[in-house]
């Protein structure tokens, strides 16, 4: 009998198991949201996800959001009907009055425009505390428009660049293109308190985007023109500075990128002051006096007080160079104090325990630039050695965290600055997840806790407590939803999640419980500020939370530290 022949088929072997280098589990997939929708945001955007292009959402998320604010300024706004000192929505209105009234070194094109439409709006210390209905619309206007034009396209194309960056699908990016414009702290402090910082946020974002994209001459001709339009710039300051001279140093030395980059700032900051200077020298030769209702002190050099008495008070250098050291007074007001009112920083929970402003202004002025330099200085010096374009988000957020808990006169809405690159992080890799969500939801939830007592003292809890719980509904946020913090990140120890669960319950916990008490109950007459004060502790507290975190996640993104997740993942591979 013949033998049987033999199988034209291999067995096939087993394939080993490697034993070196890292492999990304198959369990893990590039972009969790694409499966299924797992906060109530995802799941409205969901008929979107097989939209052949970004423009064809796009529109339709411009005009929801659009219209969400321009409802939030249906609402009251700082100082209504408050009378003598009004409020922000008065100072706003008073500059727009002040700087078309008075010399030409001091112009808003802003009192132009709406003087066209009624010139009453602007009239020299007549129009004080206009209350006019058509008023308020051409104000609400100025600042929905101004959003429109700076703030929203920079986000557009920050999380456009920073979402292709991180490998995530445009559907994904749109998501949370949707929850970063709608972020409640922006909403309330400028849609409905009143104020222009998304201008200022919005250049910043330009500026972050040019560096995404490399164009590092635009990067530094933005940040100018946030620092020019609000100084509290600054706080992103340093992190540019690291960025811009970390991509012209490492990782080899680029001298003709680093010249061209100092050329452009330098033009820039010129380019800047040129009005007021040109204004200056306007006055001067009209013989307009341009320090009107100044006193002496503010008349001289309150920076450079060895000026004062070396220069002739009629020379035109000492004119410019007043307007010159006057514009840095207002960019580090020494003379304002620590802080300002119940601000949720370090200082102010300091406070309750050592009374710091019986202290000398001198020791606390260095106390402030040390902490806050001990604060920034860690972030900054990972940027500016690793200078990634995945860590531009995290060292701005450690940075304007540093700021906020430790630098000198800080504001409740300050915590916008933090606030801005932290949400950013949604758009990036895992930015939808968890743990990054979790973390992000809990910064902006706890900032608009600690801005509580400013809304209420001017009647505005109904637009909190709407457009706060509508954001957190919307990203699956405690009240509403507990599955962000138990969700965590693919490979998260079990005990890191539920660590990070409990944390933020806790923390939950107690600004639900505050409200309760400050609804219900008044607070000692020999105390009446004790509900704001606890405010100010828990917050200051949740935000050092934060600065730590983001500085743990800068520092693994840098790979200056181990991550968790990447050497979890690792270990299951070998």
């Amino acid at each position: 009998m013949a033998s049987a022949s033999p199988s034209p088929h291999k067995a096939r072997r087993k394939p080993k198991r490697p034993t070196t280098g890292t492999v990304k589990p198959a369990a893990t997939p590039p972009d969790s949201l694409v499966r299924t929708p797992s906060f109530p945001l995802a799941a409205f955007l969901w008929p979107a996800r097989t939209s052949s292009s970004q423009w064809e959402v796009l529109p339709l998320i411009l005009m929801v959001v659009g219209l969400f604010k321009w409802a939030a300024g249906l609402w009251g706004y700082s100082g209504f009907q408050r009378p003598p000192m009004y409020g922000d929505y008065e100072a706003q209105r008073n500059w727009m009055e002040v700087t078309t009234q008075l010399p030409a070194s001091m112009c808003y094109i802003m009192g132009k425009m709406g003087a066209l439409i009624d010139p009453t709006w602007f009239q020299l210390y007549i129009s004080r505390g206009s209350e006019d209905s058509t008023l308020k619309v051409f104000m609400r206007a100025t600042v929905f428009v101004s959003e429109y034009l700076t703030f929203v396209p920079a986000v557009i194309v920050f999380v456009r660049r920073y979402s292709r960056l991180s490998g995530v699908s445009s559907w994904t990016s749109s998501v949370s293109l949707v929850a970063i414009l709608m972020q409640p702290a922006v909403l309330l402090i400028d849609n409905v308190h009143f104020q222009y910082n998304t201008v200022m946020l919005g250049l910043v974002v330009a500026s972050m985007a040019s560096m995404l994209a490399e164009r590092y001459n635009w990067a530094a001709v933005f940040f100018v023109a946030a620092l020019g339009f609000k100084q509290m710039a600054l706080y992103y300051a340093f992190s540019v500075f690291s960025y811009l001279l970390g991509i012209c140093v490492f990782p080899k030395f680029n001298p003709s990128r680093l010249l061209s980059v100092a050329i452009t700032t330098i033009i820039s900051f010129a380019i800047l002051l040129l009005p007021i200077l040109i204004g200056t020298l306007y006055d001067r030769y009209h013989s307009i006096d341009s320090s009107l209702e100044m006193d002496e002190t503010h008349s001289q050099f309150p920076l450079l007080p060895f000026l004062n008495g070396h220069l002739d008070n009629d020379s035109t250098v000492y004119a410019l160079l007043r307007q010159v050291v006057q514009i840095l007074h207002r960019v580090f007001p020494f003379s304002r104090g620590l802080f300002e009112d119940k601000v949720a920083n370090f200082w102010c929970a300091a406070n309750v325990i050592i009374k710091l402003r019986n202290l000398p202004q001198a020791v606390l002025q260095r106390a402030s630039l040390l902490a806050t330099l001990l604060s920034i200085l860690p972030p900054n010096i990972m940027l500016l050695f690793r200078p990634r374009k995945t860590a531009l988000s995290l060292a701005f957020a450690t940075s304007a965290w540093g700021f906020f808990l430790f630098s000198y006169q800080v504001h409740e809405k300050s915590v916008l600055l933090p606030l801005m690159p932290m949400t950013l992080l949604l758009a990036g890799k895992q930015g939808l997840n968890g743990e990054i969500r979790a973390w992000v939801g809990f910064a902006n939830l706890l900032g608009v806790w600690t801005m509580f007592p400013l809304l209420s003292r001017v009647d505005l809890r109904t637009p909190y407590a709407i457009l706060t719980l509508l954001w957190a509904f919307l990203l699956g946020l405690p009240p509403t939803s507990w599955s962000a913090p138990f969700e965590g990140q693919a490979g998260q120890p079990l005990t890191l999640k539920y660590a990070t669960a409990l944390l933020h319950g806790f923390f939950y916990a107690v600004m639900g419980t505050w409200h309760v008490i400050n609804a219900l109950l008044l607070p000692p007459t020999s105390k009446p500020d004790l509900w704001v004060v606890v405010n100010v502790v828990i917050g200051a507290a949740g935000f050092l939370l934060c600065y730590l975190w983001c500085l743990w996640k800068l520092a693994c993104e840098c790979d200056l530290m181990p991550s968790i997740t990447r050497s979890r993942i690792k270990s299951k591979t070998q």
